[in-house]
This record gives C-alpha cells, structure tokens and sequence, in this order.
C-alpha cells in the first residue's frame, strides 16, 4: 500500500486529497467514487500526519495493558527466525512475519519495530518498548541474539521455550477445571438457598415462636446480612481489590510479601513453586548448552520467574558466582531447592557435565510437576468433601431441627 496526493478541480475550485492505494490506478478509482471532481494531477506522497497520529492512537489503545497471545508471538517468532537462518535480512523477515500474522496487536508492534530498525534502531531497543506485551523473556533472548550475533538461534529457542511454557499452563488449567466447576456450583447454590429458601422458613419459625437453634440463627443471620449489606459488601470487596491490585504492581515490597505467602497456599504454592523453578532450570540449561556466560544465563532465566519472592532469593546465584563461589553454593545458599538436586548440580559441576546435569534436573522438575498436575483433582477432593458436607450439615440442621422443634410443639 501507498499514499497519493490527487490534484482536482470542481468548476473553479481547486482541491487536494491523500489517499492510501495499491497503485495509481487503484487511487484514481477511489477518488472517483468520492466524487470530489476531475483530476488535475496525480503523484505518490508521503503517508500524512493526520493519518500518522490516528493510526498511532488506534493502536496503542488496542495494544495497551494487554499481552499478546502466546500462539500468535510463537509462530511469529518461529517464521522470523527460520527466514533469518535461511540467509534473508531481518527486515525481510519480520515484514514476511508481519503478513501471515492476523493478531492486530502483534502486527502494531512488529510493524513499529520494523520501523525502527529501518531507522537504524537495534532489534533489542525497538522491542524494549513492548517490554509488557511481549514479556521479559523475549526481551531478553532477543538481546542475547543480538549481542552473541545468533539471533535466527535465539528465536528460534525462545519460541520453542514459550511454547513449553504455554503447554504447561494449559496443562494446569486442564488439571483445575472440574475442581473450579464443583467450587462455583457450590457457591451458587448456597446463594440460591440464602436467597430464596431460607426466608420463606423463616417466616413459619417467626409464626411458630419456636426457640430457633444456633444452625438456624447462623443461615438467618447469614441471609439478613446478604439481604440488608448484600451490595455494600460486593462494592466494599470490589473496591479492596482494586486499591491493593495497585498497590502490588506500585509497591515492590507488597508484591514480595505477597509473592512470599502464595507459595505457603495449601496446592497452589506447590505448583507455582515446581511450575517456575522448572522454567527456570529449563531456560538456563538451553542457554548454557548454547555456550551462553552463566551470569547472562542467570540473568534471562531469573528474569522469566513471576513470582517476586522466587526472584529474589534466584539472584543470590549469580552474586554467589560473582563472589568468587560455586554454582552449588549459590544454589543451596537460595534455600529453594531439594538436597537431591543440589547433589546432582555438584557432581555435573565437580565432574564437567554441568549441561547434562542441569537436563536432569529439568527432567526432574518437569517430572515433579506433572505428578502433581495428574494428581490435582486427587489433592483437592478432600477439601471439597469436607466443604460439601460442612455445607450440606449446616442447611439440614438449620432447617430441620426447628421443624422437629415445631412438630414437637404441635
């Protein structure tokens, strides 16, 4: 696509319009259907500002605060890195990969970053700019390539390691599901109680002046209170977790102490532990076997671990290493890893086959995860059972011992 600038007259008045076309005869067959008049001149123009700034504000507001799919940046990445190792110039191959993309987001942000490389910008400060959407880790590989002069290879490793990523998650939230749906269904239908059958009892234990039990007080007081606060209560919570959303992406303290306590969450502290510990290995074992320096190996693979308090304690390696230590020492000084791993490290680091121990070690992350994304369901179904049943005891005592009450009575 191209921009013309088409000269026209209409009886004395003489005009100009820009318009975008494939060609020539493309443009003049638009402005013919704008009917402005007859052609006095056409010639190929520069894209206009107006046209510059309206695009620009389209854009960004379609791609702020959002991520890009993962999929989607995968096969990009992927295509730009097979045409780059097939001996095409970069921008050939993101413009390549800007035409078979549909994502709108990543075609905005490659396209910008095409520009700037055309610009003589680097390919690693044209992507810093969509450090959000894109994630550190790309960031970081993409700079990795550049500096190492392997950029075909990096992107090539990195798409492959986000899409290890991505069937991981989609491995949890397959693992989580039924759990999720027992959860939700059990708290409609304890809505659905409160709200609609606990006050018709209520009123034939009024009526009776029956001496109410303390199951029947706690479902009435339950619903007086969803009934009368109901709304201030959702409004109140909403509001809370808003303030202290912000808090936690404004405040590095708060997102580390909350960081810290996620992994103490019965489950969900275990599977983010093995999930990104497993990442973590996965990136700097790939990177080291690509001849990569550890401590810029380090710094990648720390850089992708989301929890704040993993990351935290993950950067002591590389000052244990800076400091003149062992990798071993480095990782049992973080505390965050099993004594058979530590073992395992030691013996590739003493015997030279630190690669094909940190394979090992990823091989037993990614082991220790499964197991317990196969077993979830398992882990959870105690605590559902005894949800079910604390919830099923306290509506049949809540109802039904004021009804043998009032039999009595009668």
């Amino acid at each position: 696509m191209a921009w013309y600038r088409i000269r026209y007259r209409r009886g004395k008045i003489e005009g100009v319009k820009v318009l975008e076309a494939q060609d020539k005869i493309d443009a003049l067959e638009r402005f013919r259907l704008l009917r402005l008049g007859v052609v006095v001149n056409i010639e190929e123009s520069k894209k206009p500002i107006s046209a510059k700034i309206s695009g620009f504000f389209k854009a960004k507001q379609s791609i702020s605060n959002k991520r890009v799919k993962q999929d989607d940046l995968i096969a990009i990445l992927r295509l730009i890195g097979i045409l780059i190792d097939a001996g095409l110039p970069i921008t050939v191959s993101i413009k390549e990969g800007i035409n078979t993309t549909e994502d709108k987001r990543i075609k905005y942000i490659f396209t910008s970053i095409l520009s700037d490389l055309e610009n003589g910008s680097s390919f690693t400060k044209s992507a810093e700019k969509f450090t959000y959407q894109l994630g550190k880790l790309t960031i970081s590989m993409i700079r990795l390539g550049e500096e190492t002069g392997t950029l075909a290879n990096s992107l090539l490793k990195l798409s492959d390691i986000l899409e290890k990523i991505q069937d991981n998650r989609r491995a949890l939230i397959k693992a989580t599901r039924y759990p999720l749906f027992i959860i939700t269904a059990m708290v409609i239908a304890f809505a659905i109680v409160i709200v609609m059958v606990i006050p018709e009892f209520q009123e034939i234990f009024q009526e009776s002046e029956v001496e109410l039990p303390y199951p029947t007080l706690l479902l009435l007081w339950v619903e007086g209170a969803v009934e009368r606060y109901g709304i201030y209560i959702i409004m109140i919570a909403t509001i809370l977790s808003i303030i202290y959303g912000y808090l936690y992406n404004k405040i590095d303290r708060i997102k580390l102490i909350t960081d810290r306590y996620i992994l103490k969450i019965y489950i969900i502290g275990k599977v983010t532990h093995m999930a990104l510990l497993g990442r973590f290995i996965y990136i700097l074992d790939v990177l080291v076997a690509s001849g990569v320096p550890i401590t810029k190996a380090l710094d990648t693979a720390v850089g992708v671990v989301e929890n704040e308090w993993m990351s935290y304690k993950l950067k002591i390696i590389k000052t244990s290493i800076e400091e003149g230590r062992s990798l071993t020492a480095g990782f049992m000084e973080t505390g965050m890893f099993e004594g058979v791993v530590l073992q395992m490290l030691k013996a590739g680091e003493e015997g030279g086959a630190l690669n094909k121990m940190l394979g090992k070690i990823n091989k037993y992350y990614e082991d220790r995860y499964q197991y317990i994304i196969d077993n979830i369901a398992t882990m959870i179904e105690p605590i559902l059972i005894t949800a079910i049943a604390g919830f099923v005891m306290i509506l049949a005592l809540g109802i039904f011992l004021p009804m043998w009450g009032l039999v009595d009575t009668i």
